[in-house]
């Protein structure tokens, strides 16, 4: 990757790598947390416990299940698809920093690694196990230790439950998700088998990722669904097609993935930015060059929104999602502590209506390139 560009448009503004933690951290007492436990890097939990002066955070409600405003989602700790994967040396001391910021929302799923994720969660949040909501994602097979398509099938969803306790080192899952729908499988059969799970103890609620509107329902009449989880961002839009307005109707939590829009409105990238083919940014329709050289426009206007907020991009991008609705609890991922201080402090900057209504109708004037149509969430992905 090329070094940014130096001119006075891509500088002036206060980006990551620069901004002032005082600013992003003030009125959530962050600043002030000592986290000496992180001197103890080989992984275990045995001499950890959360700091008595633990943060204190907005919460929200997924249907009947509180979270954190903000949770942590931990893809990218050792699935090795945005970076290379990190050790349980590595995370575990990032899990339990977001513990005593005040994050009680950790997003997982047996797919990451494949099954490695779920491994580093379970250890980081053992000693804690009651205090936090964990979320894991089933639905797929695998073969050699490789995802090998999508399987749903009750037997499996069993069986990878019990998967999932054990490497968690835990006795239920809080929110046990569908990971992708399988064509082969009927929604309510999928459905009534978590319901049995939930009835049996071993999971607490019941969601969706990647859905249709028409899915949602039928899932929801034979299992109450808690949560929808799918891209949604100042850029990735579709989901306003219906699927909101669905979720709200029904009462279900929304859980946004890619909020920062995989890093490119935390300024990780710019117009030089280039990814080498065996990338899974490669291959992301929103990061080819070209798009990536058009959407620098809406990048520039998150920074001068950034200005006027004293913050930092990140922080307005999740800012903008969490004022869309009350019932949206946005999961970025990230292998740093220091940026997942940097996210909480999106919990501080707010909106005006006027000012959302502003925003909108410049943003919604720029050309945007590889995103989902609003037809396509109508169909499951």
């Amino acid at each position: 990757m090329k070094k940014p560009s130096t001119n006075m448009k891509d500088s002036k503004y206060l980006n990551r790598r620069h901004f002032l933690t005082k600013s992003a951290l003030a009125g959530i007492g962050l600043g002030s947390i000592s986290l000496s436990w992180a001197k103890n890097t080989n992984g275990s939990h045995k001499n950890y416990s959360p700091k008595s002066n633990q943060a204190t955070i907005e919460k929200r409600k997924l249907g009947s299940l509180e979270v954190s405003a903000i949770g942590l989602g931990c893809m990218s700790m050792t699935s090795g698809s945005y970076n290379p994967p990190r050790t349980m040396k590595q995370m575990v001391p990032v899990i339990r920093g977001a513990v005593d910021l005040g994050v009680t929302f950790f997003d997982t799923a047996e797919v990451y690694g494949p099954f490695t994720d779920e491994e580093i969660v379970g250890e980081a949040l053992k000693p804690v196990r009651n205090d936090i909501v964990i979320a894991s994602k089933f639905g797929f097979s695998f073969e050699n230790g490789q995802r090998a398509g999508r399987d749903a099938r009750p037997e499996s969803l069993r069986k990878a439950v019990e998967g999932m306790l054990k490497r968690l080192q835990t006795d239920r899952i809080d929110l046990l998700y569908l990971h992708r729908a399988d064509s082969n499988v009927p929604i309510e059969e999928v459905a009534g088998t978590v319901k049995d799970l939930i009835k049996e103890g071993k999971a607490r609620h019941f969601g969706l990722s990647e859905v249709s509107p028409e899915t949602i329902r039928r899932a929801h009449k034979e299992q109450k669904v808690t949560a929808l989880q799918s891209e949604y961002s100042l850029m990735e839009r579709a989901m306003e097609n219906q699927i909101l307005d669905t979720c709200e109707e029904l009462g279900i939590g929304f859980v946004p993935w890619g909020p920062v829009v995989r890093g490119f409105l935390g300024d990780k990238f710019n117009e030089y930015s280039r990814f080498r083919d065996d990338s899974r940014f490669a291959s992301v329709p929103y990061f080819t060059p070209e798009a990536i050289e058009k959407h620098m426009e809406f990048l520039f206007l998150v920074r001068e929104w950034a200005m006027k907020k004293d913050a930092t991009p990140a922080q307005i991008a999740l800012a903008w999602v969490l004022a869309q609705k009350p019932f949206i609890v946005p999961i970025p991922g990230t292998t740093k502590l220091h940026h997942m201080k940097e996210n909480l402090g999106a919990l501080n900057v707010s909106f005006t209506s006027d000012e959302l209504k502003e925003f909108r109708e410049v943003f919604s004037k720029i050309e945007l390139v590889g995103m989902r149509t609003p037809e396509s969430v109508l169909e499951n992905a």
